[in-house]
């Protein structure tokens, strides 16, 4: 109990601490026009209240990973609580704030458009469609989950696939109409219930103090399969400690909002909150696991039917029958408020490639309907296999947005070292698995770790080679 405190304070210090410490670094300029008020459309670039941006941007980024991928990366033993403390503070929050900075810094720039700025128009290009493929997987991924889950609550006539074509005829009202329409009025009611959901689950940890293990017990690797901890554990859980899509989103909120001022509380705060929202749920995992009924589900597969079982049986023991049923609602609302965003985020990175303004109802369904056919079409795939090839590109993702930020950060003259270390790390993260994945190249663990290394090391004399030849160029201009 004593180690799952700790890690809660830890998000928190970290929060008002290497925050603001990062702000510094980038250097706020609140005097600067925001893209909300100098490109004002009446669409998407719209001021919106901050504690509004906050809880949207809070919504947008949550989706399943802080619940169900903090339970499957619970698996892996106390190992869970010290990468969702420290990803969130060094890597994710950092990755979310500076990308959503420099998006409100370039007129709310789309992600790839971001890359491409500072990676070269060739890695823009590739970064285009990886960045769509994520947008639709996630759109995929997210209406599974939800779908699933209110199967579960609902008469047997209303089953997964019922509940699959509504909520895609949500998101296609909600990716058409214009940002204040349908998100800013009931995202912030449904952030506040995913909220709930977390400060009812805290507060019964609180209050139960069950016997949770502690870091003096060691981190041992306590997976039932025996998965090794790097990188599985790194790319189980994600949301709750570095992702991509977070990057993807961070334009949507850039677009709305009105001082450069807000971008820690909205771009890191949001990624710390959704930290502790990862811990608590690790933490509730660790306790469910240790009982009868949850020893059962500890050995059994990690996907997502056992996931939202979990989560189904921990909200109703122990926030009672309408405590219970409101956590579950927030646990839906997640995802399918990722996922609508998803397809948003998709809509205005074609938008940006072809140039076409979205004022126009027509345009916005010209661009959308090829998303939506892309996205049901991959909703026919297995789940469990749609969710590794997500969990891949969601991670790799962030590993470009990390280095464009510290090629950005060199450029500048500014500390980039906040933003290498954690690119070379998810870079060694995502080649691993890679190699280790039943459907990448399927080698031993051990080789494939040293494989993964050795891309990183080469990656990191390329990026010393890079920087050497910048400094070179530079000092040749001065003469």
């Amino acid at each position: 109990m004593i180690s799952f405190l700790v890690s809660l304070f830890a998000l928190i210090a970290g929060y008002f601490v290497y925050g603001k410490f990062v702000e510094r670094v980038f250097v706020i300029n609140p005097a600067k026009e925001t893209p909300a008020f100098s490109k004002a459309d009446g669409v998407d670039y719209i001021p919106m209240p901050t504690w509004k941006v906050f809880m949207i941007q809070f919504l947008n980024i949550a989706g399943l990973g802080p619940i169900f991928g903090a339970i499957m990366g619970a698996k892996f033993g106390m190992s869970s609580f010290i990468w969702i403390v420290l990803g969130s503070i060094f890597a994710g929050a950092t990755h979310d704030f500076l990308s959503g900075m420099l998006s409100l810094r370039n007129g709310g720039e789309s992600l790839p458009e971001l890359i491409g700025r500072y990676l070269g128009s060739n890695c823009k290009q590739v970064m285009r469609a990886f960045t769509l493929l994520l947008m639709v997987l996630v759109g995929a991924v997210f209406v599974a989950g939800p779908a699933g889950l209110l199967a579960m609550l609902t008469p047997e006539s209303l089953d997964m696939t019922f509940w699959a074509v509504l909520v895609f005829i949500y998101y296609i009202i909600a990716t058409l109409l214009p940002i204040d329409k349908i998100i800013g009025k009931i995202y912030p009611l449904f952030a506040f219930v995913l909220l709930f959901m977390a400060v009812g689950i805290l507060f019964m940890i609180l209050y139960h103090q069950p016997a949770l293990p502690e870091f003096t017990d060691g981190l041992q690797n306590t997976h039932p399969d025996g998965l090794p901890i790097f990188p599985m554990m790194f790319v189980s859980i994600a949301c709750g400690a570095i992702s991509g899509f977070h990057a993807t989103q961070s334009p949507l909120m850039a677009r709305c909002l009105k001082n450069e001022k807000y971008g820690r509380p909205v771009f890191y705060g949001s990624m710390i909150t959704e930290g502790i929202v990862a811990l608590i749920w690790a933490a509730a995992a660790t306790y469910f696991f240790h009982m009868e009924e949850g020893a059962a589900m500890f050995t059994a597969g990690s996907g997502n039917d056992n996931a939202a079982i979990i989560v189904d049986r921990i909200t109703k023991e122990w926030l009672g029958t309408v405590g219970g049923f409101l956590a579950v609602l927030g646990v839906i609302a997640a995802p399918i408020t990722s996922g609508d965003t998803a397809f948003r985020s998709a809509r205005l990175i074609v938008a940006d490639f072809l140039k076409l303004d979205q004022k126009s109802m027509l345009k916005r369904l010209s661009i959308s309907i090829p998303l939506f056919v892309a996205g049901f079409l991959i909703l026919q795939i297995d789940f469990s296999i749609i969710w590794r090839y997500f969990a891949w590109v969601n991670q790799t993702l962030a590993v470009f947005t990390l280095w464009a930020l510290t090629v950005y950060l060199v450029s500048t003259c500014k500390l980039y070292i906040i933003t290498l270390i954690p690119a070379l790390f998810m870079t060694a993260v995502c080649t691993t698995y890679i190699f280790i994945a039943p459907e990448g190249l399927a080698m031993s663990a051990g080789i494939s770790q040293l494989l993964g290394i050795a891309c990183m090391v080469i990656t990191f004399a390329y990026f010393l080679y890079w920087k050497k030849n910048l400094l070179s160029g530079e000092r040749e201009d001065e003469k």
